[in-house]
Parts: C-alpha cells; structure tokens; sequence
C-alpha cells in the first residue's frame, strides 16, 4: 500500500525540501510539486524552546485564509512512517501528524500527510535552516514568485556553528561532482 505523504515547506532538521540528501533514508517512489491552498508557512519554538540543531525557529504549517504553500509530495510506503515520524519529532511531541489536501501541478487534488508543530511559540529561523529551505525550494523547482517569498524570510542573524548545514552542503557538493 501506498500513502502520499507531504514533506514540510521547511527542512526540519534534515533540511526539509532541500536536496533529496535528506537524512530520512525512506525510499521515494515519485516526487511532485504541491500547493497547499489557506495555509502559511511559519517559524517557531516547540514550547519557545530553541533548536540546538538549527539554532533558530522550525518551520511548521499553520492555516491562514488567503495564503499558500508550495512544497513536494512524495509518494512512498507506508512501512516507512514510523521511520518518517520519528525524524519529524513525533515520538517526542514536537510535531503532530496532520492530513491536507494539496493541489498537484496537473490540478489533481490529493490527500497528504504533514507535519505541524505543536505548542509553537513564533520565533525567527538561523540564516543556515532559511537557506537550507530556498535551496530546497530551487532544487525542486518551486515557482519563482515563491522562492522569493522565502528568500524575503527574515532569520534571527545566528552566526555560530551550526554542523547539519555543513553536513548538507557537503551531500550536495558531492551530489554535483557525482553527477558531472
């Protein structure tokens, strides 16, 4: 059985949309633009606590008549959810599992599974988790309007260390040189 499944507009700590060098290791049957119709994408602290991986705010979805998310849908087994919860920060009451219905590219509508943070106290992203999720945004093709949202996102200026993004960046150099 197969069950689609949204991948959050943020990179949660893998990097959300980034680059499919995501640290799920869930097995992606297809991959497909979303629109998530009266919903925005907000940043935030689980109980105002900060990440200690990003640094920052998480991104999360909230509804907001009016607004709009663009994101991917992933089509995979449904053995992998568990796997995919645990990474989303279920097991540890920071996100909940939610159901949306998207609108595909070709207009189809479907039923996805998200994520959305519970307990979220707003707060800005580090400048590593934004560019984390606009590389992901342009990897996967966002519309350009969109990626100028996000580009546009104000960050909280953190200028520390912050080892995810340069484990990222290091899957996305190699990436590149794998595929030349």
């Amino acid at each position: 059985t197969k069950h689609w499944k949204i991948h959050r507009m943020v990179f949660y700590n893998w990097g959300v949309l980034l680059v499919h060098e995501d640290k799920t290791q869930v097995e992606i049957d297809s991959l497909h633009w979303f629109h998530l119709q009266d919903f925005k994408l907000e940043f935030g602290h689980h109980q105002g606590r900060t990440s200690s991986v990003w640094h920052g705010g998480a991104a999360t979805i909230v509804q907001s008549p009016g607004d709009e998310v663009w994101g991917i849908v992933w089509k995979m087994n449904t053995s992998n959810l568990s796997s995919l919860d645990k990474q989303e920060g279920v097991e540890d009451g920071i996100y909940v599992p939610i159901e949306v219905n998207v609108h595909t590219q070709a207009g189809e509508v479907l039923t996805c599974r998200s994520y959305q943070m519970k307990d979220c106290v707003c707060g800005s992203p580090s400048p590593q988790y934004k560019k984390v999720i606009c590389m992901g945004a342009k990897q996967n093709g966002l519309p350009a309007d969109y990626q100028k949202k996000l580009e546009a996102i104000e960050t909280n200026n953190y200028a520390g260390p912050v080892p995810i993004m340069e484990e990222i960046e290091a899957a996305v150099k190699a990436k590149k040189i794998n595929s030349a």
